[in-house]
Parts: C-alpha cells; sequence; structure tokens
C-alpha cells in the first residue's frame, strides 16, 4: 500500500478532489488513458465526450471535445507530461499538440492513482496559472462536475 496523498491545495491556485475509489488503480488508469472508455464517462451528465483522441506519452497530444445538451461542442487540445503507468498522468492545455502554444492555458493537471487496500486513491489536481483563473473553475462547478464525473467513473469500473 502507498502513502495516502495530502489532498491539501498547494496554494491559491489549486484546486484539489480526492476520492477512494472501490477498484484497482490499474482499472482506475485505464479508463483515463483509453478512448473508448473515456467517453463513457469524461463529461458530466447529461453533457457528452463524443470525441476523444489521445496519445498517452510524455509530448503525447490529446483532443476531447465535450457536446452540452443544445449539441455546442466544446474542443479541448492538450499534451500529457508526464505518464506514469498506473501511478499519474500530467496533462495540460498549456499546448495543443507538438508543443505548439495554446491561445490561454487554463491549467494543469495532475492525476495520482494510489493503491489503498485493492481500492484506488484517487486524487486530482488543477493548477492553474492565475488565481483568477482557478476562482472561474471554481465557479463553473470544479468540484461538482468532477465529482459527478468520478461518480459515472465509479459506476463505469463496476460494469468492466
Amino acid at each position: 500500500m502507498t502513502a495516502k496523498t495530502d489532498a491539501t491545495p498547494a496554494n491559491d491556485r489549486e484546486l484539489v478532489l480526492t476520492r477512494l475509489i472501490d477498484a484497482p488503480r490499474e482499472k482506475v488508469f485505464k479508463a483515463w488513458t483509453d478512448a473508448e472508455l473515456l467517453k463513457q464517462w469524461f463529461a458530466p451528465l447529461p453533457w457528452t465526450t463524443p470525441v476523444v483522441e489521445v496519445d498517452v506519452r510524455p509530448g503525447g497530444s490529446s483532443m476531447f471535445v465535450m457536446r452540452d445538451p443544445d449539441g455546442n461542442d466544446y474542443p479541448n487540445k492538450g499534451v500529457y507530461l508526464e505518464v506514469v503507468e498506473n501511478e499519474k498522468l500530467v496533462f495540460t492545455d498549456a499546448f495543443t499538440e507538438a508543443w505548439q502554444p495554446s491561445e490561454k492555458p487554463f491549467f494543469t493537471g495532475v492525476l495520482t492513482f494510489e493503491d489503498e487496500g485493492g481500492k484506488t486513491r484517487y486524487t486530482a489536481r488543477a493548477r492553474h496559472w492565475t488565481k483568477e483563473d482557478r476562482d472561474a473553475h471554481e465557479k463553473m462547478g470544479f468540484h461538482e462536475g468532477w465529482g459527478q464525473c468520478t461518480d459515472q467513473l465509479e459506476a463505469l469500473l463496476k460494469k468492466i
């Protein structure tokens, strides 16, 4: 068993969500790295994620299209900065692909997956460039949305 992650924000630009998921970390990691699985849980319902493209390796690009109930699409491009299989994913929207800077970086995500008695201590950290971006993300419903998605993730993991 690995040590429990401190889920306290590192500073006033970070948001943190931590949960104990009833699934081994290999399955949780796979659900974060397999495009077909991501499509099934990544957006808080009734939103969907019809397009997911991932190249899960440091420097690899990602593309998620989230669709609202009215059919409006919200594309999100980024790159992976660090990938440690079954342990950690770090990604950012500061770059879109091949290290091309984005128009406006919003945050870097740091996900950790720690074994806790056959379950997974899942911690998601959203690190923002500014306190204003952090506040905007919180007002968008970071805790509620990421919490709902984590519930959807856990429900999916019980089926696979």
